[in-house]
């Protein structure tokens, strides 16, 4: 079996050195970029398997270079941040990001965010195999294939904001929280602002406002739930 690759994307050579040795050490092949263009063009020749991105580039940001590889590709992205700040956090989410690191960050728990980004999308490949459409009134989502359907027109959504709508109709009629949701769709804990999930789910229902009876409930102080009135 081949080796995953990783693309790092630093403009400190010591910390793509230090990030290197230890992935290495864990069977990792590893491929690095100092700046945002270079990391996009290495992205387009290697196809690597995961991104570890830091947002502070030079010529291009990480902000940026997150958002050009969203529009082709759905790779896993850890964004690397060296300020303790929510909103480079949020931002990064909503761009499409699968994690977070603040730096200065240990080695190992890079390690283990790699293997659990990658665990968890492998796996999430891995049982959409076979599964059949789920459909709620007029929507219809194919997991297998991907796609979301409302009154069999085919709706153009982002990774998250798929997942996201997956867990609502597995849920239908059920309160989420906001914490759960962020757990179970970007499959972590987001300690703090949770600002991403509204951002998400006001996109959710900006692409389901033609089917009135099918409606993201806000249930105040509590979370989100799928409502269907038909």
């Amino acid at each position: 079996m081949s080796k995953e690759l990783i693309l790092v994307v630093d403009d400190e050579q010591n910390i793509i050195e230090l990030s290197r040795l230890y992935l290495q050490n864990e069977g990792y092949d590893v491929a690095e970029a100092t700046d945002g263009l270079a990391a996009i063009k290495q992205f387009e020749k290697l196809n690597p398997a995961l991104l570890v991105l830091d947002l502070m580039l030079p010529e291009l940001n990480g902000w940026e270079v997150c958002k050009r590889i969203r529009a082709k590709s759905e790779v896993p992205i850890i964004m690397l941040t060296a300020r303790d700040d929510d909103v480079d956090k949020i931002v990064g989410l909503e761009l499409g990001a699968d994690d977070y690191m603040t730096k200065p960050y240990n080695p190992r728990e890079l390690v283990a965010r790699v293997k659990a980004v990658l665990r968890r999308t492998g796996a999430t490949v891995s049982a959409d195999e076979g599964s059949k459409p789920l459909t709620i009134g007029p929507l219809t989502i194919d997991v297998a294939r991907h796609e979301a359907r409302l009154a069999g027109k085919l709706l153009s959504l982002r990774t998250k904001e798929f997942d996201l709508l997956h867990t609502f109709v597995e849920n239908e009629g059920l309160v989420l929280s906001r914490d759960q949701l962020l757990n179970q769709v970007w499959g972590f804990d987001f300690y703090g602002e949770t600002r991403t999930v509204d951002v998400h789910v006001a996109h959710l229902r900006e692409r389901l406002s033609g089917e009135p009876n099918l409606n993201i409930e806000t249930v105040w102080g509590v979370g989100y739930k799928l409502r269907n009135e038909a």
